[in-house]
């Protein structure tokens, strides 16, 4: 008889109402209204936009200062590098995406330029980006961002050149044919696009170095720090690989056109830097 009286009791007891002066119930993930102070007793949950709010905003960001608010795919293509990669540092993936349409058309060109075909420059490529993406937080300039991946596209190429270099001295792979349509300029003649060939061909029996420093100085343009910075060597360093490079190239570059040793001397790198593809393509983002 008691146990009843003991379970009616649990069925029918109400809580008692609050007192007049105590502060309201606030459900888990509502706001406060307005002028409603909450408790200190009484424990609030933190929405997860809110719980972000702990990260610093990046100044600048045109207008979107709070953390809680996502930017737009066109605030952010709006955005300096610097700004793209702090985002991306705060493992904001729709700044990284940003940042892959920006350049992969830089670092695709420059993987072509300088093995001299398109088979693989995509994957080559792809793995830059995911390298570079897991040491952002290394980039101490952030506007630096571009050149810093083409210096580790230039040392992803470099490997796989002295890879395939190996193993074609070790008769396990055949050296690849040049990929004229990925280097020459379109409006290149026949005769043109023979001698970007031959190009190639002589750069191609250079030690891997040398073909790589000539290459980012004749071809892509770079100045000679930059190249030191791309190649990750001294000034010094770059400056002999390029001489040595472009020794060889004057002493075996046959052009035909050519009637004394003063026009043929530089041919080679002349007819690089005239008729190859644009380097101005480089600049062209990859579409959404």
């Amino acid at each position: 008889m008691a146990s009843r009286v003991n379970r009616g009791r649990l069925r029918l007891v109400e809580a008692a109402p609050a007192p007049s002066n105590a502060p309201p119930t606030i459900p888990p993930g509502h706001a406060p209204a307005s002028g409603v102070q909450p408790s200190h007793e009484t424990p609030l949950a933190v929405p997860a936009v809110a719980a972000r709010g702990s990260q610093p905003s990046i100044p600048g960001i045109g207008g979107i200062d709070a953390p809680s608010v996502t930017p737009t795919r066109a605030q952010l293509a709006s955005l300096s590098d610097a700004q793209l990669v702090a985002l991306g540092c705060r493992h904001e993936t729709a700044a990284l995406e940003v940042l892959y349409r920006r350049h992969a058309a830089f670092a695709i060109h420059l993987a072509a330029r300088i093995e001299g075909s398109s088979r693989d420059v995509e994957d080559i490529a792809h793995d830059a980006f995911v390298r570079a993406f897991e040491r952002l937080d290394d980039l101490t300039d952030r506007g630096a961002f571009r050149s810093w991946l083409g210096s580790i596209v230039v040392h992803a190429v470099r490997s796989r050149m002295r890879r395939h270099r190996l193993m074609s001295v070790l008769g396990l792979k055949t050296a690849e044919p040049v990929d004229l349509d990925a280097l020459a300029s379109p409006d290149a003649s026949p005769h043109v696009r023979a001698q970007i060939a031959q190009i190639y061909a002589l750069l191609r029996t250079l030690p891997t170095d040398e073909r790589i420093a000539w290459v980012l100085r004749c071809v892509e343009g770079h100045d000679l720090d930059s190249v030191a910075r791309l190649t990750r060597c001294s000034l010094a360093t770059v400056k002999r690989r390029i001489s040595r490079a472009q020794k060889f190239l004057d002493e075996h570059f046959v052009d035909p056109d050519a009637h004394d040793d003063q026009a043929l001397a530089g041919s080679a790198e002349s007819i690089a830097e005239g008729t190859l593809a644009s380097p101005a393509d480089q600049h062209e983002e990859v579409p959404s």
